[in-house]
């Protein structure tokens, strides 16, 4: 996300209620900090996200420049896309821990089975993984993955879905189960333009999965 306004659509939305009475809608709200995306965010917004959480994307970023965004932006979680090792971030999370307690998820790029097992590099050391589909870009690719190959994870880190979701996705998202499978990335198959999400397509999508 990267508009004031497009921001505060896609946070107002609000689809049905839960047992709790809480609104179901859009949970997290995703910013990204890597100056070679089409969605790279430059400057502040003039308006933040307030209900839903913010969450910063950074790709091999210095750990003070990934500490600065969150301290400008208030982010609730980064989610790291690179190729960052186990030691990067176990000092993020050294450094971010004396800052509050911010949460951390890496992300997998998958194509196979053998890809899954990343996952043990990073088990214990992060509090979410994304599983993403492998391509030539640090995601966004809007192309899928066989979620099938999933079946072979059996860490104990919660985990996004993510790979290319789109709006006629949503039967094949009911299907899917896992355990640890805590929700669903939406990104470049809801946009009309990089960074700008379809409020009415994800409002319609969420119904449907929620039925």
């Amino acid at each position: 996300m990267r508009e004031a306004e497009n921001i505060q659509a896609v946070e107002r939305l609000r689809v049905g209620e839960r047992s709790s009475g809480m609104a179901l809608g859009i949970d997290w709200l995703g910013f990204i900090f890597w100056p070679k995306s089409s969605r790279y965010v430059s400057a502040v917004p003039e308006y933040l996200p307030t209900k839903a959480k913010r969450i910063g994307v950074f790709v091999d970023a210095e750990i003070e420049d990934v500490l600065q965004h969150v301290e400008d932006y208030g982010l609730d979680a980064v989610q790291l896309h690179g190729k960052e090792s186990p030691e990067y971030i176990r000092t993020l999370a050294a450094s971010l821990l004396r800052r509050g307690g911010v949460s951390i998820i890496k992300a997998i790029s998958v194509s196979t089975r053998n890809d899954i097992a990343t996952y043990r590099d990073y088990e214990g050391i992060v509090d979410y993984l994304l599983f993403d589909t492998k391509c030539k870009t640090m995601g966004g690719s809007g192309e899928h993955f066989d979620w099938s190959v999933l079946e072979a994870y059996d860490g104990e880190t919660p985990f996004l879905l993510s790979g290319g979701i789109g709006p006629d996705d949503a039967e094949r998202v009911k299907d899917f189960h896992h355990e640890k499978c805590i929700g669903i990335d939406l990104n470049s198959r809801f946009e009309t333009a990089p960074a700008l999400k379809d409020a009415s397509k994800l409002e319609t999508f969420i119904k449907k999965i929620r039925i």
